[in-house]
């Protein structure tokens, strides 16, 4: 197997979440004319909780063995390093039941807690029935997630890719298949062809599971999963502590995370209730935010999930080795292709809100205005996401509870009082929950920002100069891509106008965004003239190179 440098791991991480992104985007659109509304608020109901459960059970368990695991190779601790995988897949085993368990069991509270006392729309028995369909997933999610960080802490990034893909292949299958054959075969209710539909998350972690455990077991030697290692001097106490003790930060962070989300979904809805909204739109709104309109603002978020993979375990090799340059680099590498990457596809699926939308759902003016807002909070959480992972690879645990905890605080406390205050304004109630999500992760990432400003004197200037940069490219997109919009003809309701619509403005936006950016330089910038050669040469079939 492979090892790969940070930014072709980050490359390969980023593609692979990109392709699964664009995967669980596409199956969207036949998924939700199968199910229509009523079923989208039901799936988005289950999706929501049984994501914030996983979270607690194994989010932070995968980057933890990684970093421990690249932390021991460094040191050429090779039995320790083998040992912590083991004890990983021990304690991984342990919670991931109990976690089941507690939301299995408690599934009918779970969703009292989300409805409260909205009537018209999902009740509470269908809700914990789908529930508990899914929560089977959080037997099997967690020993996968363990697996792929043993590989991602020796910096193979590819297998732990290809099981991503292979996890949601199946999953997509499952849902798709399921879900028609329970409605229009043998005739089902809604609540069960959800239910099935939800069960798929298992099946596509079965399938992940059962293709690395191949994969580690053919490379045992490369990855010295072998008996005749020489003992080290560490303890298996210790190991699990150190273990533990870089989990649970990064459990904070990816549950803050999901709360943002499910705090959003309650609040939304109750909010919009209490405004007189009637329930059926209070639950389109609410899924529109909070599942569906997420679901293609993931294509923008899986640039940041695929660095942080490649990201981690550098920072971690350079933290060891006390090379704070190197860190330094790393994390401003890493903000500006996040800048460089996230800002045009952000202000591009703004621009073609309606488009998009009608793609994927159908047409309908509000939910794709709902969209077009939302999409600003996709920027903010990859910034967010890159700085936690900073502190975290630094080992800062106080700055990443600090951070996270302020940043959920301010979201919960602003959500509400800015609903209202938007509505009394005469605007959208739901834009006050998104600009409280945004002031969340504002304020957690501008404080991780300072605080290793303040501790270990890393600079952002090459940040900033950057952003200055590519002010100019975004702008002459931006023109293109209004003037597009007058020129070409569309009809909403015809996907396949859309679809045409949307694909050719892209890639004529993309190509003037990449061009000009080429020439003015920052292409080379954020790449490097080496690796940005490979790629045009591996595009071009080696037909095309920088002189």
């Amino acid at each position: 197997m492979k090892k790969s440098s940070f930014i072709e791991g980050t490359l390969i991480a980023t593609l692979a979440i990109v392709f699964v992104k664009i995967l669980g985007m596409l199956y969207v659109i036949p998924f939700y004319a199968t199910i229509g509304v009523e079923g989208a608020a039901l799936y988005a109901y289950a999706y929501n909780i049984y994501i914030i459960f996983l979270d607690i059970s194994s989010a932070g368990l995968p980057i933890a063995i990684s970093k421990v695991i690249n932390e021991f190779n460094t040191l050429g601790k090779l039995d320790a390093k083998v040992r912590a995988y083991r004890l990983g897949k021990q304690l991984i085993s342990f919670i991931s039941v109990v976690v089941f368990c507690l939301l299995f069991l408690f599934a009918p509270s779970v969703s009292k807690i989300i409805l409260g006392d909205l009537t018209g729309g999902s009740t509470i028995e269908q809700v914990s029935f789908v529930i508990r369909c899914v929560s089977f997933a959080l037997l099997v999610i967690p020993y996968l997630s363990v697996s792929k960080g043993y590989l991602q802490g020796h910096n193979i990034i590819n297998v732990s890719s290809i099981s991503q893909v292979i996890e949601q292949v199946v999953r997509i299958i499952f849902i798709l298949g399921g879900s028609y054959l329970a409605l229009n075969i043998f005739h089902l209710s809604l609540t069960t062809a959800i239910g099935i539909a939800v069960f798929g998350a298992c099946a596509g972690g079965l399938a992940a599971t059962f293709y690395i455990v191949a994969k580690i077991r053919k490379n045992k030697k490369q990855l010295h999963l072998v008996s005749d290692l020489p003992k080290d001097d560490i303890s298996n106490k210790a190991i699990l502590k150190k273990i533990v003790i870089y989990a649970v930060p990064f459990i904070i962070i990816d549950v803050a995370v999901s709360i943002y989300n499910f705090i959003d979904m309650v609040f939304i809805l109750r909010t919009l209730d209490y405004l007189g909204f009637d329930a059926l739109t209070a639950e389109y709104i609410t899924t529109s935010i909070t599942t569906w309109g997420g679901k293609i603002m993931m294509i923008v978020s899986s640039v940041a999930m695929g660095m942080s993979v490649s990201l981690i375990p550098n920072i971690v090799e350079a933290y060891t080795l006390k090379k704070w340059n190197i860190v330094n680099h790393k994390l401003n590498k890493a903000l500006q292709i996040i800048l460089f990457v996230c800002l045009p596809m952000v202000l591009g699926l703004c621009l073609l809100s309606k488009p998009v939308w009608s793609i994927f759902y159908g047409y309908n003016e509000f939910g794709s205005y709902i969209f077009s807002i939302y999409i600003f909070v996709s920027i903010f959480f990859n910034l967010y996401t890159i700085t936690s992972s900073t502190l975290h690879s630094l080992n800062k645990f106080k700055a990443v509870y600090f951070t996270s905890i302020l940043g959920f605080f301010l979201n919960a406390l602003l959500d509400i009082p800015l609903m209202i205050l938007f509505h009394h304004l005469g605007l959208d109630a739901f834009i006050g929950a998104c600009v409280a999500t945004i002031i969340g992760y504002t304020s957690s990432i501008i404080l991780a920002l300072v605080l290793l400003r303040k501790d270990h004197k890393l600079s952002y200037r090459s940040v900033f100069e950057l952003l200055f940069k590519i002010l100019i490219p975004l702008t002459l997109m931006i023109v293109v891509v209004c003037i597009l919009k007058v020129i070409i003809p569309i009809h909403y309701t015809s996907r396949i106008s859309c679809i045409l619509y949307v694909g050719i403005i892209s890639l004529v936006g993309a190509f003037v965004y990449l061009f000009t950016s080429y020439k003015m330089g920052i292409l080379e910038s954020v790449f490097g003239k080496s690796y940005l050669n490979k790629i045009i040469k591996k595009l071009t079939f080696g037909k095309i190179s920088l002189s």
